[in-house]
């Protein structure tokens, strides 16, 4: 029995989702568990699997299209099975189908044509093609310049000896690229060439012309700048937006401050040597700095606020945003109600988010509704940065790395380690000497952290 594959609700508020690769083709076959493709909302990336075996009988839409939520995606099933029924009204057009129709749309004029390959002319019924040439339809072609494959290479199954879209695709998986930079050159030469780029494409460098000799000077000729096109996924896009919307909307304003770490970098080592006799999640100066940040936040409730143009939005409790570097972007999920939770149950749900976050499979439900950010760039080393806030946020808070420094206490000189914080507010929200006071009031609760867990 045919069985449709539904673009799958990530949260309450998203409404669709980008295709963002597709891992099979049309009659792969396929077991439960396989990889089908990937999506992504405005602020995490997904992989779908199979649910149940079968071979794919359709797609209905390719890679880069915004799919409605609930929408039949692609449809799997046994060879020959009937699968009308489950075609979305909004489905794009089958790459190819069996009779060999001519896809709708006209040549992309700007495309370089190949050697040998032709584009047939729009609206004119196909003829015999000409010895030695063949034909490439306008999809197929398309596809080519995005994809930057060598259309000479293709192994035509169409029609007439017509290259159609599946034969680039077959052809891009087999890896017969060029990139952009490279394509000018490459279609002038007479035999195919082996690349040494990503994926094996062919870049300018491996198209490098030989030294030209003039009179008894030797000179190179230029060589095109070596680079690569990637397009930007949907997730730095909406990062890149915000951050800009950030910088150009807010009157921001960083403090820094240094505090002495003795205290927690002790209790760290006791929650770690103690953990399992105790049940303890694996407790980190990270978690040790959100309880912290959460139990102090309440008596300054400008930085535990939203600036809403004509209006403050104060909030009684904490929404902790944590920021979590992932191989797709930077995510803050969100710890609801920080403040009411003890240090063990933030230190495990902020695992927890942070893995769901860098596995992909977070619920974009959860990030969102922060009150208040915290970022750690300690780990990498860094002493001192500027984080910028997620509006309507009016505050976030910037963790930098550990650091030796000395001081004096009754007449002699002593090292401590010390830990600096970067408080960075929207000046139109709150003053310098409000955000001053948070900022001091954090690092003396700090300071002081095993009284604080004793309140």
């Amino acid at each position: 029995m045919a069985t449709p594959v539904i673009m799958p609700r990530q949260g309450q508020s998203v409404e669709s989702c980008i295709i963002s690769q597709w891992f099979v083709k049309k009659g792969d076959k396929v077991k439960e568990g396989d990889l089908l493709f990937s999506y992504e909302t405005d602020k995490a990336a997904f992989e779908e699997e199979a649910k149940s075996e079968g071979t794919v009988l359709e797609i209905f839409f390719k890679e880069g299209d915004d799919v409605p939520v609930l929408t039949n995606v692609c449809v799997l099933g046994e060879e020959g099975e009937d699968y009308a029924e489950f075609v979305p009204e909004d489905a794009a057009t089958p790459e190819n189908n069996v009779t060999g129709e001519k896809a709708d749309g006209k040549a992309d004029e700007k495309a370089e044509e190949y050697a040998a390959v032709v584009t047939p002319p729009a609206g004119e019924p196909e003829k015999p093609v000409p010895e030695g040439k063949r034909f490439i339809s306008p999809r197929a072609r398309n596809l080519a310049e995005k994809t930057g494959v060598d259309i000479r290479h293709a192994k035509s199954t169409g029609p007439n000896n017509r290259i159609i879209e599946r034969d680039i695709r077959n052809l891009h998986q087999q890896g017969a690229m060029v990139t952009q930079g490279a394509k000018g050159a490459y279609k002038s030469l007479d035999t195919p060439l082996a690349g040494s780029g990503l994926g094996g494409r062919v870049t300018t460098q491996d198209l490098t012309l030989p030294v030209a000799v003039v009179g008894n000077a030797e000179e190179e000729q230029p060589v095109t700048a070596v680079y690569q096109d990637v397009k930007v996924s949907n997730i730095r896009k909406v990062i890149a937006r915000s951050m800009h919307e950030s910088l150009s909307e807010m009157a921001q304003l960083t403090l820094n401050a240094s505090f002495d770490a003795t205290d927690i970098l002790n209790l760290r080592r006791q929650f770690k040597k103690n953990a399992d006799k105790m049940d303890l999640s694996n407790i980190t100066l990270n978690d040790i700095l959100i309880y912290a940040v959460s139990r102090v936040l309440p008596m300054h409730k400008a930085i535990n606020a939203h600036f809403l143009g004509d209006t403050m939005r104060y909030f009684t409790n904490v929404n902790m945003g944590v920021a979590v570097d992932t191989d797709r972007g930077l995510m803050v999920p969100t710890i609801m109600n920080a403040n009411l939770k003890s240090l063990n149950e933030i230190s495990i749900e902020a695992k927890e988010l942070a893995r769901e976050c860098q596995k992909g499979t977070i619920n974009p439900d959860k990030l969102k509704d922060g009150t208040f950010t915290i970022t750690n760039l300690g780990a990498l080393g860094i002493e001192s940065f500027t984080p910028v806030i997620n509006p309507p946020q009016t505050a976030i808070l910037g963790v930098n790395t550990i650091e030796q420094k000395f001081r004096e206490r009754e007449g002699i000189i002593e090292a401590y380690s010390s830990m600096s914080l970067s408080l960075t507010f929207d000046h139109r929200a709150v003053d310098g000497a409000p955000a001053a006071r948070f900022l001091k009031d954090l690092r003396e609760a700090l300071e002081s952290f095993t009284i604080l867990l004793a309140k």
